[in-house]
């Protein structure tokens, strides 16, 4: 029994030795060296920087311009669903105004109290054809900023510099249509 113990101990040690070996040099006198490329602790230019998964590492000019078209174009994206989100959200408020107003009128039972006569309804009804792609605009969006979030972590400033120009170039293209939704 306590032979059977001291294996299974062994072996539980021996794993999580083997699984803290990440590839990783942790000093801090220089880069990070990973397994393939490496990540500095300053904001550079240099090539090699790990771009969200272990095979995306950017190594040729040609491969570090793929990568920022692709950053460029996911920015667009996000202030894309940005507006769409907006337009979307004047169209829902209106039909969920509708339906309600059509669901009062159309009873002959006034509101329950004063304060609801008053006040009206605080939040409008859950209506799934609304609210379900709400919930899923809201999560690309949150998906595409932790994205960016991780990008800028590389410290590489031709991926900062590109999400930031990508940002207001779709701010530019598609910021009239979230302002003017909230105007309606």
């Amino acid at each position: 029994m306590h032979s059977t113990l001291l294996v299974v101990v062994c072996l539980l040690y021996n794993a999580q030795r083997c699984l803290a070996d990440n590839g990783m040099n942790m000093t801090m006198d220089g880069s990070m060296e990973l397994a393939i490329g490496h990540m500095l602790p300053y904001l550079h230019f240099t090539l090699g920087d790990t771009l969200w998964f272990l095979g995306w590492v950017p190594q040729s000019t040609g491969a570090m311009f793929g990568a920022c078209v692709g950053l460029f174009l996911l920015a667009l994206l996000e202030r894309w669903l940005a507006a769409c989100k907006s337009v979307m959200e004047v169209h829902w408020d209106k039909s969920a105004r509708r339906k309600l107003s059509d669901k009062q009128n159309g009873s002959a039972v006034p509101k329950r109290n004063a304060a609801d006569r008053i006040l009206g309804r605080l939040a409008p009804p859950f209506v799934a054809r609304h609210d379900l792609p709400r919930g899923v605009i809201y999560a690309a969006q949150a998906l595409l900023n932790y994205l960016f979030m991780l990008t800028v972590m590389t410290f590489q400033l031709g991926y900062i510099f590109t999400l930031i120009i990508g940002l207001g170039v779709g701010e530019t293209l598609f910021g009239r249509f979230t302002m003017s939704a909230h105007l309606h």
